[in-house]
């Protein structure tokens, strides 16, 4: 319809002559119609030709337009997410991320979920956009990012007979009762591995999911807690709490947002999952970010 002239049609379509024409005719005998009339050596569209451009060129247009790189705009997303992690990312993290999304886009719609190591697995099959969580390496088969990495360190009361000590040595890690908080990550399950290889045994006295009740507990009693450093170090500011090395050998934390593979290439994921680490580094400390 644009050349009315099957040879030069034919150019255009990297076709023979012959091939244009034959399926000029299949189209004509298609649309029961003749769509080109010849006059003298060129070809003239029939009404119901020029009406079939139309609609061919709108849907062309329709199929360029699958091509092109979807637009995202922070401001007039309006779009959910759904994050997951520990309940300390939750009451003294989230807060922040919110503020910090919310006046970017002030649309979205965000979710929270307490996070549950057992789901990494599944992560695939939830409907959870991003999880912070802490990890040796990012689990085969999801994407991730590094927020940073720290060693666990004992935390205790600022009045606590232990506070002013030099060092804490192992007969004072297992003279005082322990806690632990048993949500989120493994944090101190190798207490118990390098104390039974010296032929010890610390006492856990108090279980709790959540840092809050924990942090209100140790700052109470007399109670040890192993921890994060950097958590340890935040919480100075919050609860009346010190802490100090651990006279063990320390495995080195290291801290991940994760999301499926799915979400990879989402423009509006990738700016959530940007503010979110953003936040998450600067409660951390001395960290480099590496993203794989």
């Amino acid at each position: 319809m644009e050349e009315c002239h099957v040879s030069r049609s034919a150019e255009r379509l990297c076709l023979t002559q012959s091939a244009v024409s034959r399926q000029l005719n299949q189209l004509r005998e298609l649309f029961a119609d003749p769509l080109l009339i010849r006059e003298g050596n060129r070809l003239l569209p029939t009404p119901r030709g020029l009406q079939l451009k139309l609609q061919v060129d709108a849907i062309l247009e329709g199929c360029e337009a699958l091509l092109a790189a979807p637009s995202f705009d922070p401001e007039q997303w309006q779009g959910p997410m759904i994050m997951a992690s520990s309940d300390y990312v939750a009451q003294y993290i989230l807060p922040d991320i919110v503020e910090r999304v919310q006046r970017q886009a002030p649309r979205l719609n965000l979710s929270y979920r307490l996070w549950s190591p057992e789901q990494i697995s599944r992560l695939g099959e939830l409907d959870i956009h991003l999880v912070s969580t802490m990890l040796p390496a990012i689990p085969d088969g999801l994407c991730g990012a590094q927020i940073g990495a720290d060693f666990p360190v004992c935390v205790l009361r600022r009045g606590h007979p232990l506070a002013l000590a030099p060092r804490l040595t192992l007969d004072d890690l297992v003279r005082y009762p322990h806690m632990r908080v048993s949500a989120g990550g493994d944090k101190d399950s190798f207490v118990e591995r390098e104390l039974s290889a010296l032929g010890l045994q610390r006492t856990v006295k108090f279980s709790v999911p959540f840092f809050s009740s924990a942090f209100q507990t140790v700052s109470r009693t007399d109670m040890l807690l192993v921890l994060p450093e950097h958590i340890a170090m935040n919480m100075q500011a919050l609860f009346d709490i010190t802490y100090c090395p651990l006279p063990l050998t320390t495995p080195e934390h290291r801290y991940w947002l994760l999301w499926h593979p799915r979400y990879d290439a989402d423009p509006a994921h990738r700016w959530f999952r940007e503010q979110v680490m953003a936040v998450m580094q600067s409660s951390m400390y001395s960290i480099q970010p590496r993203v794989y």
